[in-house]
């Protein structure tokens, strides 16, 4: 992936996308405890991906934003579709692209289609943006081939921080269309409930192969630890990061933050 160099020249949407590339992948850090989480999502997002699906498999990334992800699977030998509503970005993703294949899709997730069926989709971040996250998982299903994969990370809900609502308990969530999809970690509508997820694949049809938990208070500084990462060093955090995903599960639902679902749809859809 290249190192770009803003100009003044640049739209505004890619001076904001470069300001987050700077915390996320040139290590011009700001804030430690979303550098720090933000490197633990994408490890675990890579690996999960790259567990899910062979290199060469064709990726769809939604809500893709400055293509981060999206550039590292090409780079990683994976067939990729970049996608985002905000179709100003693509020019500033292909300024980025080093090696490997990459296409482009902007739009709305809603309204995506496309010839041929995916490998794999990657939704990071994104099902907390919208009105109806059962919808968009059938959605993003339907973009999925038989035997594929979907790979999602999430704020976890069952994170004891968690002051946002559960989907299940709105009895309208068409109250909150208006303000979905907002951009850049702002908007978060619902968090997702375990079981929640568990109930949603049911509901579509799809498998949960995997899931785990991850980022704890200290790696994202929450709960007032953040002026422990100005002292910290990187590698200590990194392992009470690693030692805190060994506890037991009903632990890990309450104390760590993310979670990710590698969701498989059956080669039989009538399973």
């Amino acid at each position: 992936m290249k190192h770009v160099v803003p100009t003044a020249e640049w739209p505004q949407a890619w001076h904001s996308a470069y300001a987050f590339d700077c915390e996320e992948v040139y290590g011009q850090i700001r804030n430690r405890g979303y550098a720090y989480a933000y490197s633990e999502r994408r490890r675990q997002t890579l690996l999960m991906v790259q567990k899910a699906v062979a290199e060469g498999a064709r990726v769809l990334d939604i809500a893709a934003a400055q293509g981060n992800f999206s550039l590292a699977l090409a780079e990683a030998g994976y067939d990729v579709t970049w996608n985002d509503l905000r179709a100003d970005l693509v020019n500033y993703v292909q300024l980025k692209h080093e090696s490997g294949r990459v296409s482009y899709a902007a739009g709305n997730a809603f309204e995506l289609q496309f010839e041929q069926l995916f490998d794999a989709v990657l939704i990071t971040e994104v099902i907390e943006h919208v009105a109806h996250p059962d919808q968009f998982l059938a959605k993003v299903a339907g973009l999925v081939k038989p035997g594929g994969a979907i790979v999602m990370t999430t704020p976890n809900g069952g994170y004891l921080g968690n002051k946002l609502p559960r989907f299940s308990d709105c009895p309208d969530p068409s109250v909150y269309e208006s303000g979905q999809f907002k951009p850049d970690a702002d908007g978060h509508i619902f968090l997702l409930y375990p079981d929640e997820i568990t109930r949603f694949a049911k509901q579509w049809g799809l498998q949960i192969e995997h899931s785990c938990y991850f980022v704890n208070p200290l790696t994202n500084g929450h709960l007032k630890t953040a002026l422990l990462l100005s002292v910290l060093p990187g590698n200590c955090v990194r392992q009470i990061e690693l030692l805190t995903q060994m506890l037991p599960i009903r632990a890990q639902r309450k104390l760590l933050i993310q979670v990710g679902v590698v969701f498989r749809k059956p080669l039989n859809p009538s399973l």
